[in-house]
C-alpha cells in the first residue's frame, strides 16, 4: 500500500486542531496517520514542519481569503461571513470544536516560540488582508472618513477567536452566531445602503 501523504497530513491536522501542538505526541499523530514515527520523519521532517503543513493545509491559499474578501459586496459584508463561517465552521460535527490556530499554540511553552509565531503570521495575514478591503470601503465612500480599518479587521479576527474559545466549550451554533451578529453591531453604519 502506497503512502497518501496529503491524506495523512489531513489526518495530522486533525490531531493538532484536537490537542494543540505541544500535547500531540508523535503516537498520537503516527496512529491517527497510520504510520510509523521514521515515515513521519522521512515525509515531513519533523513535528514541528509537519504542524506547519498542517496549519497552513488548515488556513487555506491565501487567494482563497483573498477572492472572498473581493466577491463580498461590502466589507462589512466580508466581515460578517467570516464570523457567521467560523461559527458553524467551529461547531462542525466533522472536526474538533473550535479553530486550529487559536488551540494549537494556547498552551504553548518558549521552545514553540516559532511555531507561535507562524500561526500568529497567519493570523497577521488575514487582519491585513481584511484590513485593505475595509480601506477600499472607505476609500470608495462606502464606509466614513474617520473609520479605523485596523480596529475593525482586528476587532473581527478577535471575535473569531473567542468564537472558537467558545465552541471548544461547548456552545451551541445559535448563540456564536449570535454573537457574531452583536460584534457586527460595532461596525459604522455604511453611508450607501444604511447597513
Amino acid at each position: 500500500m502506497s503512502f497518501d501523504r496529503q491524506a495523512a497530513l489531513e489526518k495530522a491536522m486533525l490531531v493538532f486542531w484536537q490537542h494543540g501542538y505541544e500535547s500531540a505526541s508523535i503516537s498520537d499523530l503516527t496512529a491517527a496517520m497510520g504510520v510509523t514515527a521514521p515515515s513521519i520523519y522521512t515525509a515531513y521532517g519533523d513535528k514541528k514542519r509537519l504542524f506547519l503543513e498542517a496549519m497552513y493545509l488548515y488556513a487555506g491559499p491565501p487567494d482563497q481569503l483573498q477572492r472572498a474578501l473581493d466577491q463580498a459586496p461590502t466589507a462589512r459584508d466580508a466581515a460578517s461571513n467570516m464570523l457567521i463561517s467560523a461559527a458553524n465552521a467551529f461547531t462542525s460535527d466533522a472536526t474538533p470544536r473550535g479553530c486550529l490556530l487559536a488551540s494549537a499554540t494556547a498552551s504553548g511553552s518558549l521552545g514553540s516560540a516559532d511555531v507561535q509565531k507562524a500561526v500568529a503570521d497567519v493570523r497577521q495575514d488575514i487582519i491585513a488582508r481584511l484590513r485593505d478591503r475595509i480601506d477600499r470601503d472607505i476609500a470608495a465612500g462606502i464606509l466614513p472618513e474617520g473609520t479605523s480599518a485596523a480596529v475593525l479587521a482586528a476587532l473581527t479576527v478577535t471575535v473569531i477567536q473567542g468564537l472558537s474559545v467558545l465552541a471548544r466549550d461547548g456552545v451551541a451554533r445559535e448563540s456564536l452566531i449570535l454573537v457574531a451578529k452583536c460584534a457586527m453591531q460595532a461596525w459604522p453604519v455604511s453611508q450607501t445602503n444604511g447597513n
